[in-house]
């Protein structure tokens, strides 16, 4: 069980959380795109590669607990791409064919690159992605190494396909996101909410942190990403009721409503809108997220 926080003005702490990042850690960020940027650039493998560097992740989207994480850097690949057939959809069809230039060599590129620009002591390989270390103008950064990913679909206008990205994880697998989808959308309902959406993010960010700080398991487990999408799955007119406590009650109410049982969140999607929300694919499960929802209802007090 949860004991609830006694006497605190849970509406002046939210209205702190709420506060999206600063200018340093904006700078940061930006120091930290520009530096892989020009590591990638003075790469002579791959100077001559058509190669996208940019920020992805809660960074981008401004939904980041502040100075919570690391900042999202993407290098994407696109003269080479991974692809998902739909609808039956054939390469033919596609007009694609396989590469020779495979995944694992533009890693060791990327990886050959960030060495030579930062230094190797700097630079921690993992499996997924690069860990770049933070300096005094330069924050932490995971930089993750992906192709394109494309998902072909058949419509009635013909066939078209969904940009994304992807990486192999050295220890095997396929990790597909979809971050500019992400963004467009998160965008979109933060201006249908008069920006309420990614303040509520962001305070419910924060308390998951300080859940886990005080040792509440489930909060512990519950990734901040989780987070963000639950919020998302929220009604549009659940937001900017008059103050952010009733903001984040109504939003954990309806959560904690409609995490009951698999009837509804089954068709429930991340804030892309391309990946489910709870499929057996994902690393959490409808039961962890509303374990979450009921622990933060009774952290604050609400009743």
């Amino acid at each position: 069980m949860v004991v609830a926080v006694a006497n605190r003005n849970w509406e002046e702490i939210f209205t702190s959380w709420s506060a999206g990042p600063s200018k340093t850690e904006n700078d940061k960020c930006q120091n930290a795109e520009t530096a892989v940027r020009k590591a990638i650039a003075a790469s002579g493998a791959l100077s001559n590669k058509t190669v996208e560097v940019f920020v992805q992740g809660s960074y981008r989207n401004r939904t980041n607990a502040r100075f919570d994480s690391d900042v999202d850097v993407c290098v994407r690949l696109m003269d080479v791409f991974f692809s998902d057939l739909t609808d039956g959809v054939t390469q033919a069809e596609a007009n694609i064919s396989d590469a020779a230039y495979t995944y694992s060599l533009f890693k060791n590129e990327v990886e050959a690159a960030l060495r030579a620009h930062f230094g190797a002591r700097a630079v921690t390989r993992g499996s997924k992605a690069f860990d770049i270390h933070e300096n005094t103008y330069r924050i932490d950064a995971d930089v993750v190494a992906t192709f394109e990913h494309r998902r072909y679909v058949r419509s009635s206008g013909g066939i078209y396909y969904l940009s994304g990205t992807e990486l192999r994880p050295d220890s095997g697998g396929r990790i597909i996101n979809w971050p500019n989808q992400s963004y467009e959308n998160g965008t979109a309902k933060n201006d249908r909410t008069s920006r309420r959406f990614k303040r509520v993010v962001r305070i419910l960010k924060r308390l998951r942190n300080e859940m886990a700080e005080k040792g509440v398991s489930v909060a512990k487990a519950t990734p901040s990403y989780l987070v963000e999408c639950l919020v998302w799955n929220v009604p549009d007119e659940l937001f900017d009721l008059g103050s952010y406590r009733d903001d984040v009650r109504a939003t954990l109410a309806h959560l904690f409503n409609n995490t009951r049982d698999d009837t509804t969140p089954t068709e429930w999607g991340e804030v892309n809108e391309l990946k489910y929300l709870f499929r057996p694919s994902q690393p959490w499960t409808r039961q962890s997220a509303h374990a979450f929802i009921d622990a933060a209802w009774d952290y604050i007090g609400f009743e």
